[in-house]
């Protein structure tokens, strides 16, 4: 099952990837990141999961925590992570409609003032 869900994480990214490296329209652009970054997220999560381990809350039901608790530090790092992501996505999202109000356009060829 891990595999499985490993398998959908990369897939995801590599289709994040795609979408960032091949589309000109900054909001299918900006789709692609996202889905990038939900990938890694799902990549993250499932190589901290542990087969038969149980979450780490420490009671008195858990008397062998260190042989039977799966470690807390992948979770809280894909936590934050998200909410990163959330942050980024909303920043560059902000960007777009700035650009758009300005050029009336969404296509990355249109804005040539960066370019070299």
């Amino acid at each position: 099952m891990t595999t499985i869900i490993l398998a959908i994480g990369c897939i995801l990214v590599l289709i994040g990837l795609w979408g960032i490296l091949t589309r000109k329209n900054m909001l299918k652009m900006i789709l692609g990141f996202s889905l990038l970054d939900t990938g890694v997220h799902i990549i993250m999560v499932s190589v901290g999961y542990l087969k038969g381990r149980t979450a780490p809350i420490l009671d008195a039901a858990v008397t062998d925590a260190v042989n039977t608790v799966v470690d807390p530090i992948p979770s809280a790092l894909v936590l934050t992570a998200i909410v990163i992501g959330v942050a980024i996505t909303a920043l560059m999202l902000s960007y777009v409609v700035q650009m758009y109000k300005h050029r009336r356009s969404l296509s990355i060829e249109d804005y040539e003032e960066l370019k070299w």
